[in-house]
């Protein structure tokens, strides 16, 4: 081993962890205004969505700003699902409005995603392709550190103001992808559960499945010590399962399994909501650490590769040239197959994540204990019973295994290696879940 400590023999015995300063409670997005003067900022971009800034809450909070003489700019022209096109002209936006001290995240995870773009893209030369992952992309790091960026989360599932990941469709080739680097990771969360109460149903299920895949998927991943030392430059955000992103990870399961019911069928709930909201800001702790895998790798192409599917909850968009999958709905459907082939790599992590969702269950076959307890939440909430229902069949497997394969770095995180011919059984399984 050189002097460095580095040695490519030997296994990782270093795992890292970051995370951005957080503010949680009712009632937090108020204070907005004062961490943007504490910052310095005087003229600040608010990056939101058209129906997050039809509540009014997004021209109040630009109205706090402006009390406190910090000039806002309102970008309010996200896409759900953002694809290159959405972001690059949302980046050609905030070049045209700037220069600006900060940029200011209101809404679900697309509008936070279209925020870390912008944000890169105001800081450093180029266009969006050359930043995005390879091999879709040029897979480019940035060179200059980003602005300050906060985020406000209207939904509780995407974790995005946690993480270092930026995530799109890439429209001429149909597939889903992202971009990842540490700078991208926002300076500042301030999650206010009072913003989601107005959440429907539908969206509620969808960003709440991706709540519990986030966590289901770190604490499942291959451990940091599995892989071959790295240099301290050439670490990147996902290092596999650890223990500080497990605690994240067994705390968000034990909220959902006592919130995510409630939160569906009684909207209104408050102490619901707030737990659901802890529960999305506690597995963006965790998986922004040690990363996600299968689900999320497959999500990309069903995302991608729709046919004409409406889902309940969320609005049509006239520019989609195809139907709208929301991302936590897409990361579910082959989550319980998923986790039937994983099992074999720790099986003890499988059997304890489900008696966390739900210390009721029971089985003769351990294998199949977590696939039936995620099975029964996602009928309980309502998500669709297998991938048959977004229009996909036995026809179309090959071509999505074809566009998971592309999602290597997340593929790379799964606790087993992971063949075409395992995607294969395992989005096969998916077409018909119950």
């Amino acid at each position: 081993m050189s002097a460095s400590g580095f040695s490519p023999e030997h296994p990782e015995s270093v795992f890292t962890y970051a995370s951005p300063a957080l503010k949680f409670g009712s009632g937090a997005r108020h204070e907005l205004a004062h961490e943007l003067g504490a910052r310095g900022c005087r003229r600040v971009l608010f990056v939101t969505d058209a129906g997050v800034r039809a509540t009014g809450e997004v021209d109040a909070l630009a109205e706090q700003a402006a009390a406190a003489g910090i000039g806002v700019v309102v970008f309010d022209g996200t896409r759900v699902e953002p694809t290159d096109t959405s972001l690059s002209e949302a980046v050609a936006f905030a070049r045209a409005e700037g220069p600006f001290d900060a940029v200011a995240a209101v809404g679900g995870g697309s509008s936070i995603d279209t925020a870390k773009a912008v944000n890169l893209l105001l800081t450093n030369d180029g266009e969006l392709m050359d930043y995005v992952n390879a091999p879709v992309g040029q897979g480019r790091a940035p060179a200059n550190a980003l602005l300050p960026l906060i985020a406000l989360p209207t939904t509780t599932g995407t974790g995005s103001e946690s993480t270092a990941i930026c995530v799109l469709d890439v429209t001429a080739l149909r597939v889903k992808t992202g971009i990842s680097h540490a700078r991208l990771r926002p300076t500042l969360a301030i999650v206010d559960p009072e913003l989601t109460v107005s959440q429907p149903a539908g969206v509620t299920a969808a960003s709440g499945m991706d709540v519990l895949c986030h966590a289901l998927e770190s604490y499942t991943a291959r451990p940091y010590t599995s892989y071959e030392r790295k240099r301290p430059s050439d670490r990147v955000p996902y290092c596999g399962s650890n223990p500080i992103a497990d605690a994240w990870s067994e705390r968000a399961m034990g909220l959902l399994a006592g919130a995510f019911r409630q939160a569906v069928r009684q909207g209104d709930d408050r102490a619901a909501r707030e737990q659901m909201a802890l529960a999305a800001t506690f597995a963006g702790l965790g998986f922004g650490n040690a990363g996600v895998h299968i689900p999320h790798a497959n999500a990309y192409p069903i995302a991608g590769m729709v046919g004409p599917f409406a889902p309940d909850g969320y609005p049509a968009d006239p520019h989609a040239d195809h139907g709208l999958v929301p991302h936590g709905m897409a990361v579910s459907l082959t989550a319980p197959a998923a986790f039937r082939f994983t099992f074999e790599a720790s099986p003890e992590r499988h059997v304890k994540a489900a008696r966390l969702l739900d210390p009721d269950a029971v089985g003769d076959d351990p294998r199949e204990l977590l696939p039936g307890v995620v099975s029964r939440l996602m009928r309980d909430v309502g998500v669709p019973s297998g991938l048959a229902e977004l229009g996909f069949g036995a026809a179309d497997v090959d071509d999505l295994v074809e566009g998971s394969l592309r999602q290597q770095r997340l593929l790379a995180t799964a606790p087993r290696e992971v063949r075409a011919e395992d995607l294969a059984t395992i989005l096969t399984q998916s077409v018909e879940l119950w």
